[in-house]
């Protein structure tokens, strides 16, 4: 059976995580993704040192979908080089993975 695939990624605020996460739902990318409010970032970017506000998201998705999903979030996200980084999930719960493979199918 196939298995659940978690990505996290970056946005500067919330609507706009809310809005992609919307996307990526309503085309059947992700079953959900959480939108976590209140991350400080300390990053390195074209050779300096830089802090900022961002959210985190956490997509929940099925595996075959990781590089639909990744194409995905890159073409809705508006930083130049977003985070997308896909966590392997060894294991679920048989009816959290059952949600999510019934819930994910890819974009149309």
């Amino acid at each position: 059976m196939e298995r659940a695939l978690l990505v996290y990624t970056t946005f500067a605020d919330a609507e706009t995580a809310l809005a992609v996460g919307e996307s990526l739902v309503r085309d059947r990318l992700a079953a959900c993704v959480n939108v976590l409010p209140g991350m400080r970032s300390v990053y390195a970017w074209k050779g300096a040192v830089e802090r900022g506000a961002e959210v985190v998201a956490l997509v929940k998705s099925r595996e075959g979908l990781g590089p639909e999903l990744a194409a995905a979030l890159k073409a809705r996200h508006p930083y130049e080089t977003p985070i997308i980084l896909h966590l392997a999930v060894d294991a679920a719960d048989p009816d959290t993975l059952a949600w999510i493979l019934a819930e994910t199918t890819g974009a149309a």
